[in-house]
């Protein structure tokens, strides 16, 4: 068992928080084979120094969208007993996601009293269903009410999607109303538009301002793209891609080092806009597919925006 190591370090503003996103093996892999595929990957992130791991709750997103799914959808194991083993080999914290929506009050309960009792969970973030259609047995709110009703001291988190403020322009009243449920960070969906989170994280510092309270950290996920196919799934996936972006990848004689290029550029833009803000950052790098130039470019892609981050606090400490 371990408390919140993160929720320490997270009340720091003038320091980033640095994670690898990762997902549990598929659901048919072999028990026995799960442990060494986490060992695996702790052995590419030897290299690197980061604070945590952040484990995905992959959940069946075909109702959010017509278009047919890029990459075949598969279950995979418990974020729960994933995230347990990477924590158990590496002594990092992990972030557990847990998709709420196809539970009941009672089942999620007895969820979250297996995850803190059984799996040493400490750090969650909840999310929603993908979309209003189709069966939701409990919603994003009534998960934040049988959490509180819970009396476990979880540090929780939220999910934040820059494109939804672009079409609605509500995102950072919906982090707020998270904030008052509980919430107490933020993890975006992965970005490749940089000015569609430049104005959310904007708007968000303008309106903790306006009410008098310091804005909750916001860790920003970035992710490689090496390929036409890696592409039409970030596109699936509801990611808002510019269309100069996108010919730049796929013009490109490297897509996958152009797509590193611009994941820079787009931070430093991010950065010089936002850090002015006094919102807290972090990084989070995930690689969206399996394939090993991706997953190496992951980590190549970690140091490049660590460093950026790194030397950007410094010099606004000056």
């Amino acid at each position: 068992m371990y408390d919140s190591i993160l929720k320490n370090k997270s009340s720091d503003p003038k320091q980033g928080v640095y994670f690898i996103g990762t997902t549990p093996p598929k659901q048919d892999t072999d028990i026995a084979l799960v442990s060494g595929i986490a060992d695996k990957l702790l052995n590419r992130l030897e290299s690197i120094d980061y604070d945590g791991l952040i484990v995905y709750d992959i959940q069946d997103e075909t109702s959010r969208i017509d278009k047919p799914r890029p990459f075949p959808f598969k279950y995979t194991h418990d974020s729960r007993l994933y995230s347990k083993l990477l924590h158990d080999k590496s002594t990092k914290p992990v972030i557990t996601y847990k998709s709420v929506s196809q539970r009941d009050a009672a089942d999620f309960s007895n969820w979250l009293s297996d995850a803190w009792h059984q799996y040493s969970v400490r750090d969650i973030v909840l999310v929603g269903s993908p979309s209003s259609e189709g069966e939701i047995k409990l919603s994003l709110s009534d998960a934040y009410q049988t959490l509180k009703e819970h009396n476990l001291d979880f540090h929780l988190g939220g999910v934040t999607i820059a494109e939804r403020h672009i079409s609605k322009g509500d995102e950072h009243l919906r982090l707020r109303a998270k904030e008052v449920q509980g919430c107490e960070f933020f993890i975006s969906q992965a970005v490749y538009n940089a000015q569609a989170t430049i104005d959310l994280l904007t708007r968000y510092a303008l309106e903790c301002k306006s009410e008098g309270v310091k804005p909750k950290r916001v860790v920003l996920t970035f992710s490689p793209c090496g390929s036409a196919k890696t592409l039409e799934f970030i596109e699936w996936l509801g990611i808002s891609v510019p269309e100069a972006t996108s010919l730049r990848i796929l013009q490109s004689e490297n897509p996958l080092k152009e797509s590193l290029l611009i994941s820079r550029n787009n931070f430093e833009q991010i950065l010089q806009a936002c850090l002015p803000l006094d919102i807290p950052l972090g990084l989070n790098i995930e690689s969206l597919t399996n394939r090993k130039e991706e997953i190496d470019a992951a980590i190549l892609l970690f140091k490049l925006l660590k460093a950026t981050l790194d030397l950007k606090l410094a010099e606004s400490q000056l």
